[in-house]
């Protein structure tokens, strides 16, 4: 007999997964804010983890980042695979849902979508190819009432504050506001300004202000302008005033600085500083129109966004010949999960679900410890059997191992009673297993 050739195991860059015990931790992650969006009213949707390459381009600027699918052995007259690619966002996906399930859905439309996501991206810190997205959005025909804009972020500061994670800050700005104080000053393309200041996180004001003059072509004094409003951060509608002393008149500015203090004002009872007015975010995707959110760690700002969104005019208008305007908001749950797993600042859970082991005394005793399990069981007790008969000590061992709570002791003999051991405590005592109460 040959050989067989051993694989040796690695891990795959950028593609996380976590032992058993943080894991369970992940999953009461979820069902928290699942919990949380459902509080609110909103419905789960689900689709398929592959979408056609039209529909993923569809957005932009976003072919380097898909995953296109092949099979390893197609056929040669079959190239249906290669018109899929797995998704890289959940917007794009619920723009499609939404036109193609049209005619089915009541609008205003409310939906969460909890989904794994992959982008061929260079994994780095905060960075995967594959992560979990915790995405909540409100679309409408025609329009989307303004309080939409304020109730997204309460529901993330809701939910986030829920969690224990390090301090956090809510940054909120208005597309209006940067492309109508742009176009107050003469820019032809604020856009591309639009572009050039949402990079000045990453590479500092120096930096934004030779893109703005070099490749831009503003003047000294529009770029200055340009920095002097991305410089304005605040708590409260005073923003407004601090940018009306910048000089500059717009029809579209105030329009945008009326929403934006309309979204400040309506979150002011949210403790101080949680959510924060900061005109340096601007949100680099073109399909933002107005309200737009980034939430980062107090602490470590630079190590990304962990919440992020905005409002869209027409998304999903490019699936359908119907105005259907939107504001939405993502959880960004990997990468909070996976630096508080790095840094050692999760309590890790049980490695597995079990609240009571059974013992398996002998063979001729499975009987009596199967229907002992399927009573627990009825009664809402997660509960196993050992999986063969063996000495009572290496059992005991075992649910010590796995980190179940009870061992539970069927009759060995007939006319025996039952019992149970509590393995934190050391006590072990007589129970009926129709009307055991977990102490």
């Amino acid at each position: 007999m040959s050989e067989q050739r051993v694989v040796r195991p690695t891990p795959i860059s950028g593609f996380p997964e976590w032992t058993p015990e943080i894991r369970s931790v992940e999953q009461r992650w979820l069902d928290h804010i699942r919990a949380g969006f459902e509080r609110y009213g909103f419905a789960s949707v689900e689709t398929p983890s592959v979408e056609a390459l039209d529909v993923l381009m569809a957005k932009g600027e976003t072919s380097q980042e898909v995953y296109t699918l092949h099979r390893l052995q197609a056929d040669a007259d079959d190239d249906s695979d290669a018109r899929l690619g797995l998704h890289f966002d959940l917007t794009v996906p619920f723009a499609r849902y939404v036109a193609q399930h049209f005619n089915e859905l009541v609008f205003p439309f409310k939906r969460y979508q909890m989904q794994r996501v992959w982008r061929g991206e260079r994994p780095q810190e905060g960075r995967f190819r594959e992560f979990t997205q915790c995405d909540i959005d409100v679309i409408n025909v025609d329009r989307v009432p303004l309080h939409f804009d304020a109730e997204l972020p309460r529901i993330v500061h809701e939910v986030l504050t829920g969690l224990d994670i390090p301090a956090w800050t809510l940054n909120i700005n208005n597309r209006k506001v940067l492309q109508g104080f742009y176009e107050g000053l003469g820019i032809g393309d604020p856009l591309a300004v639009i572009r050039a200041v949402d990079k000045l996180h990453k590479i500092g004001p120096d930096a934004v202000r030779e893109i703005l003059v070099d490749q831009v072509g503003l003047s000294a004094e529009q770029a200055t302008a340009c920095l002097d409003l991305a410089a304005i951060r605040g708590a409260d509608a005073s923003v407004v005033e601090e940018v009306a002393k910048l000089g500059v008149r717009s029809e579209l500015l105030s329009e945008g600085l009326e929403e934006l203090g309309f979204v400040l004002d309506s979150l002011s009872d949210l403790p101080t500083g949680s959510v924060v007015a900061d005109l340096s975010i601007a949100r680099g995707l073109d399909y933002y129109t107005g309200t737009v959110y980034e939430a980062t760690f107090d602490d470590d700002p630079g190590y990304g966004s962990i919440c992020a969104g905005g409002r869209y005019e027409n998304l999903a208008g490019q699936f359908i010949r119907r105005n259907l305007p939107g504001v939405g908001i993502s959880i960004g749950l990997t990468r909070i999960f996976a630096k508080l797993v790095a840094e050692g600042r999760l309590t890790a859970g049980r490695s597995c679900p079990t609240d009571v082991l059974v013992v398996l005394p002998g063979d001729d005793r499975r009987a009596e410890a199967l229907r002992t399990a399927a009573l627990l069981r009825e009664r809402g007790f997660n509960t196993e059997v050992y999986h063969q008969a063996a000495k009572i000590g290496k059992q005991i061992q075992y649910a010590s191992r796995k980190g179940i709570p009870f061992v539970w002791f069927p009759p060995f003999e007939d006319g025996r009673p039952h019992e149970v051991k509590d393995l934190s405590s050391g006590e072990q005592y007589e129970a009926d297993p129709s009307s055991w109460s977990r102490p």
